[in-house]
């Protein structure tokens, strides 16, 4: 594949809440992507069901031979729908698993840009020539009121509720996705992580890491670290992906 070059890095951390992990990661240079997913449903099967996200990722991406947008969206459409499916199936084999679901962000390199697919409330961001920006909105109760404007965004962060979501892989036969897709420059730094790091970590703080000289492994842990510090009452999960 004549592509641009990626640098990419992800890390996981349970917590300091949690006894278990259940997100999951890919980095994957030679395919070119990465993923998130953050499990749901409890114990072993929220870990499983975002094992069952990455697992299917890698599979349909192992067939990639080209770069091209449109080939890219397909296999995008397709990882989502296989992990959708491959869980749902799961569930009718142990019906006591029923509920389990994962969000899930993945993030693919085309010949001179990016595809996005997004299902719930982890998130992908890009860093730009100094601007923070989030890519991806969250499929959760209190965005959906923050859109109607019932609720500010600084309410939304400290709600009660907010860890309600309304749209997760593995949940219903259908599936809605979100695609994204655009252009990437050169020094364009990609951020996909579980609601882990976006409960406790502002944006701006996230921005002022972005900004300073460091590796991919030195940000990444630093974002972990302070997630940790406000309290890392869920699981951490942090992917990078930086276009050199």
């Amino acid at each position: 594949m004549d592509i641009m070059q990626i640098a990419f890095y992800g890390k996981t951390d349970v917590g300091l809440k949690r006894k278990k992990n259940e997100d999951a990661f890919v980095v994957s240079p030679d395919r070119l992507f990465c993923l998130v997913a953050d499990g749901m449903g409890g114990a072993s099967a929220g870990e499983l069901a975002s094992d069952i996200f990455a697992k299917a990722a890698l599979d349909v991406f192992s067939e990639r031979t080209d770069s091209v947008e449109e080939e890219t969206v397909r296999l995008v459409q397709k990882a989502f729908t296989f992990a959708n499916d491959r869980i749902l199936d799961h569930v009718k084999k142990v019906p006591e698993h029923q509920g389990m679901g994962c969000t899930a962000e993945l993030v693919v390199f085309t010949e001179s840009g990016f595809v996005i697919g997004h299902v719930g409330d982890s998130r992908v961001y890009r860093f730009r020539k100094g601007n923070l920006e989030q890519l991806t909105t969250d499929h959760s109760l209190v965005q959906e009121q923050v859109n109607q404007g019932l609720i500010t965004p600084e309410e939304a962060r400290k709600h009660s509720m907010r860890n309600i979501i309304l749209r997760a892989v593995g949940i219903k036969k259908e599936l809605p996705l979100d695609l994204m897709k655009g252009r990437a420059l050169s020094g364009d730094l990609f951020l996909l992580c579980s609601d882990g790091l976006t409960d406790l970590v502002d944006d701006e703080i996230i921005s002022e890491i972005f900004s300073k000289e460091g590796s991919l492994p030195e940000k990444t842990d630093q974002l972990i670290e302070l997630a940790k510090e406000a309290g890392g009452k869920d699981n951490i999960t942090v992917a990078l992906a930086e276009v050199i």
